[in-house]
Order: structure tokens, then C-alpha cells, then sequence
């Protein structure tokens, strides 16, 4: 299970990155250090020390050869690695490995970056061995990061940043337990540029924000394996089937709203087992565990990639085991300009529910 998981996500990022990019490339280096946050009470074990590590990322620098490099005032993009020991006897340590994008603003001091990658865990979760650990329930975990940093140069090639960067690790309950890990660092560190001249000579081809567009239907089927709350209830998979309607502001952006089938096979036994742990809710072991939600989004287009986010509510949901507002952050890549596939995670605030892959039309 695990390495499949591991070998989508890999072609995932390939189809990302396999794109005609130009020659001149960076690279940067970062300490940073931090905070656990503790959006769960029951965290606190797990909470014994100021999380530090490493980021070096690989950039490949953009001149304006494409539209989308221009509308976005010349982003960076490349893969990242990472490293950090979050001070815990039971955490551990991560290994991460994925994306990245940079953009600039203010004369390109200033340097927003996202990033979205796998990790490997140093010590999860076992019932014998490290049963305190709640937080990453498998081996493997989802790994996202953002960061801002205040840019200056030292010399040609080398530049020094600072700022702050957030990091988080999540399975998103593909098998539990699944608090999951939020750190709030800040950083230092080195930037080399190998470009000869040490200054990008941009493309000043002019672009129009402006986009003219009908409304779209999006169909898009979403699927997984996930756990209940229970640990060791077994892996189900999930269904989710979505409809809904977009329409593009601009060059850049699009709003959504539509609805969604949710079909989340570990929800029958957890009801079953919430029927008759808990006999004080008078729960019916055969209530339906169908879910159906609204929902509004939007959608950032940059290139052949797209990031989507979107808040939902619950219509339908007779199960009452989460709240009724849920949420998405999602990655697609578009193979065409009707079809595309769809990397994202559902949650529940700061609790996840599924790492879902999807396919889908816009018509």
C-alpha cells in the first residue's frame, strides 16, 4: 500500500515537472528553527523541544518564454529536500523530498515559496513500540511548506536570506493515527546563483490580465484508502464524486461552486464501533454513512498547473463524527484543456481525513 502510494505521488510530480524549462538555475540553502503548534489537547507529550532542520532547494529561473512566466513576475520553480528533527524521543525525525515554487515581489527581495513533497519518518506510530506517537500513524506522510524571506545580495552570486517558514506532516489518515505535526520556524540562510551575469534580463513582451471565458462544468472523481479514527479498524477506500461550475476573473484566477457524493467506506465500521462503544449516543449501527456537501473555491492558474482551494459544508451527513465545515487544498495538472488530474487533501481544519487522487473534465 505504501509504495504505491509512493510511486503515484512520484509520477505525480514528474508529469509537474517534465516541462520545457530554460538553462540557468539557483540553488539556496536554510537553517531554520521553531515551535510545535498544538491544535490538538492531546499533543502536549509530544511537545518537548524547539524543532530545527534544514531546506536546500533547486531552482530553475524563468525569463519570460512562456505567458505565465511574466504574469507571475518571473517565478522560480525546482525540488526541494529537507530535514527536520522535531526534539521529541517519540517524533522523531523527517526526510523530505518534493516541488517548489518561488515568487517575488518588491524589485524580487522578497520571495514567497511553496512547497509540496513526501517524507519519510524516522519513528511512527506503533501499538508496542512508540504508542505515544499520534501524530504520523505511517512511514510515509504528505509534506507541505511555505515560507517568506527578505532577500539581499552579498556579492554577484550570493545572496543572504532570512524570514520565516511554516512546515507541515501529514498522512492525511491514510492509516491512523494522524494528529499530524505544524511547526512555525524562522530561517537563515545562503542563496547562489550560477546565472554568469547574476541578474535575470527579462522578457518585457507585454501580457493582458484580462481573460475572456464562458462558464465551465467540471466533473471530477476523487479516490483513496483511509482509516477511521480508530487505530487498527482497517483501510477502506473512498469515493468522492464532484460537480460544480467555475468561472475565470482573470488571467489568473477562477471562482468555483458546486456540490459532491461523499463515499467513505471506513465510516460504516466506525459507526458500527461508535454504536456499541459508546451506547450513551443511542447511535444506529446502520446509519447511513453517505455525506453530501456544498461548496465554493477558487482556482491560482500559473502555467500547465493549477492550485485549488475550497470550503465546504456538509447538507447531508448523518453520521454527526466531524464538523459540518470542511476544507481542500489541492494541486491539478492539465493534460489538455478539458482533462486533468488533481492531487489534494480534504480536511477538517487542522485534521485531515483523505489524501485524495483525482481525474477530471472541464467542459
Amino acid at each position: 500500500m505504501k509504495k504505491r502510494y509512493l510511486a503515484l505521488l512520484l509520477f505525480y510530480f514528474g508529469l509537474v515537472f517534465g516541462q520545457n524549462i530554460p538553462n540557468s538555475f539557483a540553488i539556496d540553502a536554510n537553517y531554520f528553527t521553531g515551535n510545535i503548534l498544538k491544535h490538538a489537547p492531546d499533543l502536549g507529550p509530544l511537545i518537548t523541544g524547539h524543532p530545527e532542520g534544514f531546506l536546500v532547494s533547486f531552482s530553475k529561473k524563468t525569463y519570460g518564454n512562456e505567458e505565465w512566466e511574466r504574469v507571475y513576475n518571473y517565478p522560480d520553480f525546482g525540488v526541494y529536500l529537507l530535514y527536520q528533527d522535531f526534539k521529541n524521543q517519540y517524533l522523531g525525525s523527517t526526510y523530505a523530498v518534493g516541488l517548489h515554487y518561488n515568487f517575488y515581489f518588491l524589485n524580487r527581495k522578497l520571495v514567497f515559496k511553496i512547497s509540496d513533497g513526501i517524507a519519510m519518518v524516522s519513528n511512527p506510530h506503533d501499538n508496542e513500540f512508540n504508542n505515544k506517537n499520534i501524530a504520523f500513524g505511517s512511514k510515509f506522510l504528505g509534506n507541505v511548506n511555505l515560507g517568506l524571506n527578505y532577500k539581499t545580495k552579498i556579492i554577484d552570486h550570493l545572496s543572504l536570506q532570512s524570514g520565516f517558514m511554516f512546515t507541515h506532516f501529514s498522512n492525511a489518515r491514510i492509516k491512523s493515527p494522524n494528529r499530524g505535526i505544524n511547526t512555525f520556524n524562522v530561517n537563515l540562510g545562503l542563496t547562489y546563483d550560477f546565472d554568469k551575469n547574476g541578474n535575470q534580463i527579462k522578457d518585457t513582451t507585454s501580457f493582458s490580465m484580462k481573460f475572456k471565458e464562458r462558464v465551465k462544468y467540471n466533473f471530477v472523481f476523487r479516490t483513496g484508502n483511509n482509516e477511521s479514527a480508530v487505530v487498527g479498524s482497517g483501510i477502506y477506500p473512498f469515493y468522492h464524486l464532484g460537480f460544480y461550475a467555475d468561472k475565470r476573473l482573470n488571467r489568473k484566477s477562477a471562482i468555483q461552486f458546486g456540490t459532491e457524493l461523499f463515499l467513505t467506506k471506513s465510516s460504516i465500521d466506525f459507526i458500527k464501533y461508535q454504536s456499541v462503544a459508546y451506547p450513551e449516543l443511542n447511535l444506529d449501527p446502520n446509519t447511513d454513512y453517505k455525506r453530501v456537501g456544498i461548496f465554493v473555491g477558487h482556482e491560482l492558474f500559473i502555467n500547465r498547473i493549477s492550485l485549488e482551494t475550497q470550503i465546504g459544508y456538509y447538507v447531508y451527513k448523518p453520521f454527526k463524527s466531524d464538523t459540518a465545515l470542511y476544507d481542500r487544498l489541492g494541486m491539478k495538472y492539465y493534460f489538455s484543456k478539458k482533462l486533468y488530474s488533481e492531487l489534494a487533501i480534504k480536511t477538517h481544519g487542522f485534521l485531515a481525513e483523505a489524501l485524495e487522487f483525482g481525474i477530471g473534465v472541464r467542459l
